[in-house]
């Protein structure tokens, strides 16, 4: 891949200012201007930033009705009213019923859940389900990670005596549903101060007043952070605030005493024994509890994540993990199909955005597919695929481009759409697909700028290995865990030569293994750079080359540092 590499040095000013709080804090000045570049310059702020505590989290009362939410669902518990919880088929919806079902069902029986199947019903609030509802006697519905476009469904439920508390974190539109009560920091009126929570965390907060206008300690929702932290890893929202503080929990949770479910996962994962990262829960956790919805029902996922006996659970995430392996296969079929559509439209013409419809393709994979053309060809894509008379799809961004913008501008020809800047769900008439492609396309023309369109790397640090010591690398953890507006910070070495002993490696030998020097040291660094076997010549060549990486642990040899490669360049 030939990347664009991008440094930007800090001014003279902003190197005293970080040279300053980083010798308050006792660590390199590098650190120090990634603290700066976080919005932290008070070692007060980069102490609370360190080490997150749980009683900096905002009082959940802040949330515009949540006194009406909980009064209401304090009310059904008194009344005896049946309570069902409702949510979306992806991770984030799975694992927000399983924590206000799991938590609630301790002190209350008279409850269920409910995930829509997503090809005979779609995403969000469905006839079907109020009708579910309706049918087995609920009288109120709490909805989590969706239902905050569902107007006329849940007008539909009113009409038959059932109540909506919503918890959600998608974009409103002006026209709220008739709800009792909707959680949302979206909404134009929220005073919250944090409107990134995943649907998770919504939910977390309404469990949270929940607990607290009932007199239950805050230290019963800890075993949930799990939960947590599993959902902002998986829907990629900001880990910085308040969510910092969830996924800095939930990852000591999930690594100290996981729930069975989430146990049960774990082992079939392989993951039993190491520790346990936001990177695993995005490509190794998440996916297996995606693959249930994608493939069959997501309320399998719920099930795994609710059950108490580990081996009835462990049968469970044995079942999930045939759907993830059924999964991959259709995904990899399905992403050479378009691939090879896009080649062909790519010779024909300059378009700056992607967007493909094919009656036979998987409803449950079609997310997946955006997001390998986006990786591919560094442009927004959208993917469609038909039900019934309807066509719908999954929209996936480049970074900086506002996806959910672009589908809204075609909202007159859409039946319903949702979503954030970089992930959206929209489905519409077979036969506005047309104008749709041709407006969407014309929105991403007139809006996207050129650099949005290439691959680029954005480097956080120009350093020597003389820097990286293991008490560099120690620090460095201490920003874990990463995550948008918290990357992993990329770092830039100049003129290194191959010390000799680098090799190429991999089953179809695709990657190099290399140990290298730079002119400022001796010292020997071990690298691995996946998919760059190509550049191997050029190293061996004894010539200088420069290199951009991220730091990890050496997971062959315990207490090394190895450099993970992003990018190699010939020395200019």
């Amino acid at each position: 891949m030939n990347y664009k590499w991008n440094y930007i040095p800090a001014s003279e000013e902003r190197q005293e200012e970080a040279k300053r709080l980083a010798n308050e804090l006792g660590i390199n000045p590098i650190l120090g201007q990634f603290l700066l570049d976080r919005g932290i310059s008070s070692v007060s702020e980069a102490k609370r930033f360190f080490r997150p505590q749980l009683s900096d989290l905002h009082d959940p009362f802040l949330y515009t009705d949540m006194d009406i939410a909980v009064d209401r669902l304090n009310q059904a518990l008194g009344l005896k009213e049946r309570i069902l919880v409702y949510g979306d088929y992806d991770v984030d919806g799975c694992t927000a019923v399983a924590l206000v079902y799991k938590f609630l069902q301790q002190y209350y029986s008279n409850i269920d859940y409910y995930i829509p199947d997503r090809y005979e019903e779609g995403y969000g609030v469905s006839y079907k389900g109020v009708d579910f509802a309706y049918e087995t006697g609920v009288k109120l519905i709490i909805v989590l990670d969706c239902g905050i476009k569902a107007v006329e469904e849940i007008a539909y439920a009113k009409e038959k005596g059932i109540d909506f508390i919503i918890c959600d974190h998608h974009v409103p539109d002006d026209v709220l549903p008739p709800a009792v009560a909707i959680l949302n920091a979206k909404r134009t009126e929220s005073a919250y101060p944090y409107p990134h929570l995943s649907g998770c965390g919504v939910g977390f907060k309404f469990m949270q007043a929940f607990a607290k206008s009932n007199g239950i300690p805050f230290s019963q929702l800890l075993s949930l952070l799990d939960l947590c932290a599993v959902s902002i890893a998986s829907d990629i929202v900001p880990i910085m605030g308040e969510n910092r503080i969830l996924a800095y929990h939930g990852l000591r949770q999930l690594n100290s005493n996981p729930s069975v479910g989430l146990k049960a996962i774990i082992d079939i994962c392989g993951l039993s024994g190491k520790e346990i990262t936001i990177n695993d829960i995005i490509f190794k956790i998440g996916p297996r509890i995606n693959a249930s919805g994608r493939m069959q029902n997501g309320k399998e996922a719920v099930a795994l994540l609710v059950e108490r006996n580990f081996k009835t659970a462990y049968h469970n995430a044995d079942m999930i993990n045939h759907y993830n392996e059924q999964r991959k296969d259709l995904d990899k079929t399905m992403t050479e199909e378009a691939n090879k559509i896009v080649e062909g439209l790519k010779e024909d013409n300059d378009s700056k955005a992607i967007v493909l419809y094919n009656e036979e393709w998987h409803k449950g994979v079609i997310g997946i597919v955006a997001s390998r053309l986006t990786e591919i060809y560094f442009q927004p894509a959208v993917v469609l695929t038909r039900t019934d008379n309807m066509a719908t799809g999954s929209a996936r961004s480049v970074a900086g481009f506002d996806i959910y913008s672009a589908i809204a501008s075609c909202r007159d020809i859409l039946e319903n759409f949702g979503g954030h800047t970089y992930a959206a769900g929209l489905s519409l008439k077979v036969e506005h697909v047309p104008e749709f492609k041709r407006r969407f396309e014309e929105y991403v023309q007139e809006n996207i700028l050129h650099e949005q369109t290439l691959p680029n790397i954005d480097i956080d640090a120009i350093i020597g290995f003389q820097d990286i010591t293991h008490k560099f690398f120690t620090d460095l953890k201490r920003f874990q865990p990463f995550g948008p507006d918290n990357t992993k910070p990329i770092f830039c070495t100049e003129k290194v030569y191959d010390y000799g002993t680098s090799k190429v490696v991999g089953r179809e030998q695709e990657h190099i293994k290399l140990e290298l020097v730079d002119g400022s040291s001796s010292r020997i660094m071990n690298g691995i750079a996946f998919g760059q076997s190509s550049q191997a010549l050029y190293i061996k060549s004894k010539q200088s080359f420069d290199i951009v990486y991220t730091l990890e642990d050496n997971t062959h040899k315990r207490g090394e540092i190895q450099l993970q490669i992003e990018d190699i360049k010939p020395t200019k």
